[in-house]
């Protein structure tokens, strides 16, 4: 039987690689840092790493190492079980503890990662009376979540309020007993932050519920870095934050829903991600909470991302490339051909800059890009670097 499905993978894998749209992986021989050395799938040697999502360095920062190290020794590797048996120990309840009291919210839920939070909560909270109201750009995992539950499903256009309140308002005479807005707190593929004052207030009008994806926020956006909830204000009004710590949080893995507290009591007995999952590793528990502790005590990594964020923006806008506007670590060069974004990213290689080309279906069709996201970890001159080389590869490829 395999053989007929094999003919017919090999020939979508082929339509794949003949549209320019294959993904190539390329496999680094050191920590993700700043630079890294590509040992595999591309120019080898030490390049500037432009395309990870370690927004404030932490992946590879010693003081996250030795508490991983201390992590290790004291609670050990795994525990082999999912949080109901026997899979939870003082330091899962002692992270939840502390993203609640950093979030803002009355519990929180730890989970194997942001995509299984986001795949565990609309199917416990929401059944066929239900309504949940949807960024058309949101995230994939909430689009998948969204698929497992019974709920009424409706979209919005990006960011568009308009939109969002007649789509309320359809629900609403539909009969909805209960409505969620869901959205990103940013959005990874173009950096623009989600309206959330503005939603909050237009939830408030319908009754409705909202929830955020902060993955791309929590840890540097916002006065403390508490996530684009609090970079509007609205940290009280919104009554669902999911997210990960494997970006800005330290990089490694694992997620959390942040919510009012009956919202986490019910998750904890119906949530299936969470019932049916291993409990997350305690070394990466215990390394989440000093990354907690450094972003608490000092503001010197938003500052220096800050910095190297708006340099880049600036430099690439005055040699004429087309950078979506903003001010988010996140800065999409936008090139449109999918063939030609994926050259590019070839010729930055090979100039020691690591970035990656996205195409359809990631983007739109006809809007292919290479998504650079800055680093606290890079300096000024590893930003200046980065710039002049999407200049030389602009030359070569346009020759």
């Amino acid at each position: 039987m395999f053989d007929t499905v094999r003919d017919d993978l090999r020939a979508t894998l082929d339509e794949i690689r003949a549209a320019g749209l294959h993904k190539p992986e390329r496999v680094i021989g050191t920590p993700q840092s700043a630079t890294v050395n590509v040992t595999s799938g591309g120019r080898p040697g030490e390049v500037l790493n432009f395309c990870a999502n370690n927004y404030l360095g932490l992946a590879d920062h010693p003081e996250v190492i030795a508490a991983a190290h201390e992590a290790l020794d004291r609670w050990g590797y795994g525990m082999a079980s999912v949080r109901f048996i026997c899979g939870t120990q003082e330091v899962h309840k002692e992270l939840e503890g502390r993203l609640s009291a950093f979030l803002g919210q009355e519990d929180t839920i730890l989970y194997s990662s942001c995509f299984d939070a986001n795949g565990g909560v609309f199917e416990t909270l929401l059944g066929e009376q239900d309504a949940v109201i949807s960024d058309a750009l949101n995230h994939a995992s909430i689009i998948d979540g969204i698929r497992l539950s019974k709920a009424r499903r409706l979209r919005y256009a990006n960011r568009d309020l308009a939109d969002l309140e007649a789509r309320l308002k359809e629900a609403t005479e539909g009969g909805a007993r209960r409505k969620l807005i869901v959205t990103d707190g940013v959005f990874s593929m173009d950096g623009y932050v989600a309206p959330l004052r503005e939603i909050c207030d237009v939830a408030d009008r319908y009754d409705a519920m909202v929830m955020v994806d902060d993955s791309h926020a929590v840890g540097f956006v916002g006065p403390t870095g508490r996530g684009t909830p609090e970079l509007h204000g609205v940290m009280d009004r919104v009554d669902i934050v999911t997210g990960t710590l494997g970006k800005a949080l330290g990089g490694a893995s694992g997620g959390y829903v942040a919510a009012r507290a009956e919202i986490v009591a019910l998750l904890r007995q119906r949530s299936r991600p969470y019932l049916f999952s291993n409990t997350l590793a305690p070394v990466i528990a215990a390394a989440s909470l000093k990354v907690l502790d450094l972003l608490e005590s000092a503001d010197d990594l938003r500052v220096r991302l800050g910095e190297n964020t708006a340099l880049f923006r600036r430099r690439m806008t005055e040699e004429g490339f087309d950078v979506l506007p903003g001010d988010h670590a996140i800065a999409p060069v936008m090139i449109g051909d999918a063939s030609k974004a994926g050259r590019m990213a070839e010729l930055l290689l090979e100039r020691g800059v690591y970035v990656i080309g996205f195409s359809y279906p990631v983007v739109p069709q006809g809007q292919a890009r290479i998504r650079v996201q800055l680093s606290a970890a890079h300096s000024t001159a590893d930003v200046d670097r980065a710039v002049d080389a999407f200049v030389a590869a602009r030359a070569e490829l346009e020759a």
